[in-house]
């Protein structure tokens, strides 16, 4: 268990089968008995069932609304729907939403019980390994923009963070396979030993057969623990705390520009800490040893590490300028300096087109 000191606090716990005591950990909190838990089509139909025999077997009431899977669910359409069925529940300031599920369900429930009443509690129960590592980390909350990824949104902190690893033996490998990305994220900005564990062990975290369950809940929680002590210093994104959008800027342009569900979020991170190491290493700023190793140990892990699609640089670079990175019209990049470590920085225009269109260009096959 860790305990994020931000606002009152909250624990994070990280737990292998947890999800089967949903309800004994929600009791603690001493939470009003009615709950309402949102999900998506997916995870309903695999652990629904389980999950509100576990709440009201300890004493609770809950409500359920499903949501499509998919990222194009994660839109202020869905949110208006979600409203509307709390509205009609006449659901109150100290009821819980619980999100149940990955990062679109984390996102968009909890921005939900960041506004609706102006905040009621949230408890984050995130089922995907990007969620786990994340997503359900730290408090952001929010819905995509038809113009860009996470444009709407708020910091809200839940009461609870309840993790539970086995839930990842039901994630298609496509999925969970696209966790990876922010994993190896963190290895590069803060954890050379991630990187080492990572590299020791990708045989067995990409083929999961068999599941590696005691190394899948120490690479969670290591993790988790390097997001916390990151939030812990800097809650809102002022200084610190954008290390964590490393591989992200143009991630989310690529998602955006591509159509959201084209590329899962982790494929085009992967494909952001590609092109992030490679304008640094044009720059001078990070060794191609650095660059390679990061990129093999991507690939090792069956992430992208080469672009394919159709997507134009144009609109890639239109899209970049809607990045909350950007301040006075200039884009801050996160740019390796060393594995383990990175700085927030300019880049000159005349690179990051260059890199840019090599990158979505003459990689194509």
């Amino acid at each position: 268990m860790r305990r994020i000191h931000v606002g009152q606090g909250y624990d994070v716990v990280v737990d292998w089968g947890g999800l089967g005591r949903l309800g004994q950990n929600l009791k603690t909190l001493g939470l009003p008995p009615r709950v309402f838990l949102i999900t998506d089509s997916n995870i309903r139909d695999l652990y629904g069932s389980m999950v509100m025999g576990s709440l009201s077997y300890f004493g609770f009431d809950p409500q359920l609304y499903t949501i499509p899977a998919g990222e194009v669910s994660k839109s202020q359409s869905q949110l208006s729907g979600i409203y509307d069925w709390l509205i009609e529940h006449h659901a109150e300031r100290g009821e819980t939403i619980i999100a149940l599920g990955g990062g679109v369900v984390g996102d968009l429930a909890g921005y939900a019980a960041a506004t609706y009443l102006r905040g009621i509690p949230l408890v984050q129960v995130p089922t995907s390994l990007l969620a786990q590592v994340d997503a359900a980390i730290g408090g952001k909350t929010g819905v995509n923009h038809p113009r860009g990824k996470n444009l709407i949104g708020a910091f809200y902190h839940p009461r609870l963070v309840l993790v539970d690893p086995a839930t990842l033996l039901t994630l298609p490998e496509r999925e969970r396979t696209e966790g990876w990305a922010e994993v190896v994220k963190y290895g590069i900005i803060l954890d050379t030993k991630l990187i080492a564990q990572l590299e020791e062990n990708a045989d067995a975290l990409r083929e999961f057969n068999p599941p590696p369950a005691s190394l899948l809940c120490q690479i969670v929680a290591r993790c988790i623990a390097l997001k916390a002590a990151i939030i812990e210093e800097d809650e809102r994104e002022g200084g610190r705390r954008t290390i964590l959008n490393y591989g992200h800027t143009v991630g989310h342009a690529l998602e955006n520009v591509a159509g959201y569900g084209e590329l899962l979020h982790g494929e085009a991170v992967s494909l952001g800490m590609v092109l992030a190491a490679t304008m640094a290493c044009q720059a001078g700023m990070f060794p191609k040893s650095g660059l390679i190793r990061q990129n093999k140990l991507l690939k090792a892990l069956g992430l992208p590490v080469a672009y394919s699609g159709q997507v134009q640089v144009k609109d890639i670079l239109s899209a970049i300028q809607l990045d909350k990175k950007v301040a006075h019209r200039q884009m801050r990049w996160v740019m390796p300096r060393r594995l383990g470590d990175v700085t927030v920085t300019c880049m000159p225009d005349d690179l990051v087109n260059s890199a840019l269109s090599a990158f979505f260009t003459e990689q194509r096959p």
